[in-house]
């Protein structure tokens, strides 16, 4: 298995990112949840990783591109909703881009952002929430040691009809 890193997100990471986000664009709209068709607009796209930067110094969410030794943005790792204080908490997510599936990638991801969930951002918990039907994604989770702890029925809009929620949980030290 080749290693991998990841990296908190900058603006020098503009153009490869774009890159990275049109080449699995179909990819990530057959397994999730689409973008809209501004986001592959190139002004607007760096307005929006603008606004992603600005708002990670104002610890609001943390977004990690994930590479590999050849230094190519192979996916993301991010920890966004950020809550401070009595809950200290941030919620996961993850992508890794169609031809770097299925070699382990999305869980060495995992398992690093968690590290620096707790050693550089300091959280208590990392939440996660996943459709029931994907299971990579579920065991992704449970080898990265979160617990699952409940269902959100119809949850999140998808065309036109809801979806349900699974959501995990990892407690850190």
């Amino acid at each position: 298995m080749n290693e991998i890193f990841i990296r908190l997100l900058t603006m020098n990471d503009l153009d490869r990112l774009f890159i990275f986000e049109v080449e699995n664009r179909s990819y990530f709209e057959r397994i999730g949840l689409p973008r809209s068709k501004d986001y592959y607009n190139p002004a607007l796209f760096q307005e929006i990783l603008e606004e992603l930067v600005a708002e990670q110094e104002k610890d609001m969410h943390y977004m990690y591109l994930v590479l590999n030794v050849q230094d190519e943005v192979i996916g993301r790792v991010n920890l966004t909703d950020v809550i401070r204080g009595p809950l200290n908490k941030a919620e996961l997510g993850y992508r890794i881009g169609e031809k770097h599936q299925g070699r382990g990638y999305a869980t060495m991801a995992v398992r690093f952002i968690l590290e620096e969930a707790s050693l550089r951002h300091k959280f208590h918990r990392i939440e996660a929430g996943t459709s029931p039907e994907n299971i990579g994604s579920q065991i992704v989770l449970i080898k990265n040691g979160f617990q699952f702890v409940g269902k959100y029925n119809q949850y999140i809009l998808h065309g036109n009809h809801w979806i349900d929620s699974l959501l995990f949980e990892n407690v850190l030290n």
